[in-house]
């Protein structure tokens, strides 16, 4: 472990460690036999880096369980000018955020395991990078001078946003995956 790393706050969670012994499982099993205990640590938990969009409650229907969802938002990175963001995580994904224009969000999904007496949790934080037709400021690529009677008929103003052509999948972020699996596993296992 480098010495400056042992002032930084988020220095001992999993996803920061340098080797993979202290990778938690993902799925990792919980053995909460409280289900509404579970579901409210683990929403709590997600809200605190996205906005959630849909949820499924783990149900037991006749004698069969049904596994429950949760789905979020996509969420614009936080760069290096925002630490008190958690959406990112400190190091190289904080620093890409700042870079580009990333957006995450976020799937989990909790399985009931009634022979084990627990559950299995599921944690998938997929990165996307925003294509746009040029860079905000660039001038390469772009006539600057004309040479010939035509006037010009496009003009643009200098405040206006570029072009967003959408948004590229570019994998998932395993160490903000392991972040949340850790909150989740600490709350619940105190």
């Amino acid at each position: 472990m480098c010495v400056g790393c042992t002032l930084h706050p988020h220095a001992a969670l999993p996803g920061n460690m340098p080797n993979d012994e202290a990778r938690l499982q993902n799925p990792l099993f919980v053995p909460v036999g409280d289900r509404e205990f579970l579901w409210s640590q683990i929403v709590d938990t997600l809200d605190d880096y996205f906005k959630i969009k849909r949820e499924e409650r783990v149900r037991l229907v006749g004698d069969v369980w049904l596994e429950g969802h949760i789905e979020t938002y996509p969420t614009e990175g936080s760069t290096i000018l925002e630490p008190w963001r958690k959406d990112s995580t400190p190091g190289p994904e904080r620093l890409h955020a700042t870079l580009q224009s990333v957006r995450r969000y976020a799937f989990v999904r909790v399985s009931p395991s009634p022979t084990d007496g627990g559950y299995l949790l599921h944690v998938t934080v997929h990165k996307q990078l925003e294509d746009v037709v040029a860079p905000e400021h660039a001038t390469v690529g772009r006539a600057s001078v004309r040479h010939d009677n035509s006037l010009g008929g496009e003009e643009t103003s200098p405040l206006a946003a570029p072009t967003t052509l959408g948004w590229i999948p570019i994998g998932r972020d395993v160490s903000l995956e392991q972040r949340i699996l850790g909150e989740i596993q600490g709350r619940v296992t105190q």
